[in-house]
């Protein structure tokens, strides 16, 4: 028979993402709701074990769901790897008489708290946070909406420079396992090439690529690069490649970076984290455990968390031929 809970904890661990606070703000407020107590923990997994908590109420959480990043911190642990480490973070919650948690975050963050739930027999509930997109069981993850609204307000500048002075740009963007970033954005943006892991391009082929924008009259180009991409080491490789074998662009370089983490999260995340918190939290109340909530069919699921980690998230195969269609 599952323990009746009364005290809810929730943390945030990891890469932070746009959304995150919206998350925090549900969960909070649903507990709330309930009349169920919330305790929010600070510094992800290093703070379950140091004991870094703060009573959390709906007023602990107004002005926040505008704000990008996450009020609660976040950071990677590497002691909570170790089962010493976990058994210390089990007491300070049984101490602090916490029965639940909600992690938000990623699949390291999952795996986490997937093995501390089965060796102490406590309640999970994962939300995801990440703007890489490359979780499985959900069809968007907190802070992916916002990074592509960030990484397309960016290019639609940098294309103004490459039209100016008719110049070649990579721009970089993250996913390093998974080009959901890049391949969106680069159709949103009107790229002239996407490169992403999924998909080996080739050296020749993107110079053949670019051959056929150079002769359809186009005199700038951009091309839209996910870190992760395999044609070459870096993305500053590709463009000492292309400068050798097509002289007569100038080509540049823009690595946009932490930026895509950073900034207030679009209306999609504020919404899509509201309706996470209050399933997380309403799940637990109910005994579910070792779920990550996600978004599929427009409907709020439950995926188990070890297919959640070990599942792979897959390319959006339609977009990858209308960007195939776009670019020529």
């Amino acid at each position: 028979m599952a323990k009746e809970i009364k005290k809810i904890g929730v943390m945030t661990s990891g890469g932070d993402a746009p959304g995150m606070n919206a998350a925090i703000r549900s969960v909070v407020r649903t507990c709330a709701y309930h009349n169920i107590e919330c305790i929010g923990i600070y510094r992800g997994y290093d703070g379950v074990i140091e004991g870094d908590y703060k009573p959390m109420n709906a007023r602990s959480v107004k002005g926040i769901i505008n704000k990008g990043g996450t009020i609660l911190k976040s950071a990677r642990s590497d002691v909570f790897r170790t089962v010493e480490g976990r058994k210390k973070a089990y007491n300070n919650l049984s101490k602090a008489g916490i029965d639940a948690l909600v992690t938000i975050g990623g699949d390291g963050t999952f795996t986490g708290a997937l093995i501390f739930s089965k060796e102490f027999n406590f309640p999970v509930i994962g939300i995801p946070g990440t703007i890489d997109n490359d979780i499985y069981g959900t069809s968007h993850t907190l802070g992916f909406d916002t990074a592509l609204n960030t990484v397309v307000e960016a290019i639609d500048k940098i294309r103004d420079t490459a039209s100016s002075h008719n110049r070649l740009f990579f721009i970089e963007v993250m996913g390093r396992d998974a080009g959901h970033i890049a391949l969106n954005t680069g159709v949103g943006a009107g790229a002239e090439e996407i490169l992403i892991p999924e998909e080996d391009l080739g050296l020749d082929r993107l110079l053949e690529s670019l051959k056929r924008s150079k002769q359809s009259g186009k005199t700038s180009s951009i091309v839209v690069v996910a870190e992760g991409d395999k044609i070459g080491k870096n993305v500053f490789e590709l463009r000492d490649y292309v400068e050798e074998h097509m002289s007569y662009y100038d080509v540049r370089v823009s690595v946009l970076g932490h930026i895509q983490r950073g900034g207030s999260p679009s209306c999609f995340d504020r919404v899509l984290a509201s309706r996470m918190g209050v399933k997380a939290v309403e799940s637990l109340l109910k005994g579910k455990s070792n779920y990550m909530v996600g978004l599929l069919n427009n409907k709020m699921e439950l995926t188990p968390l070890k297919q959640a980690i070990k599942g792979k998230s897959t390319i959006n195969l339609e977009l990858l031929r209308v960007s195939d269609i776009m670019t020529t």
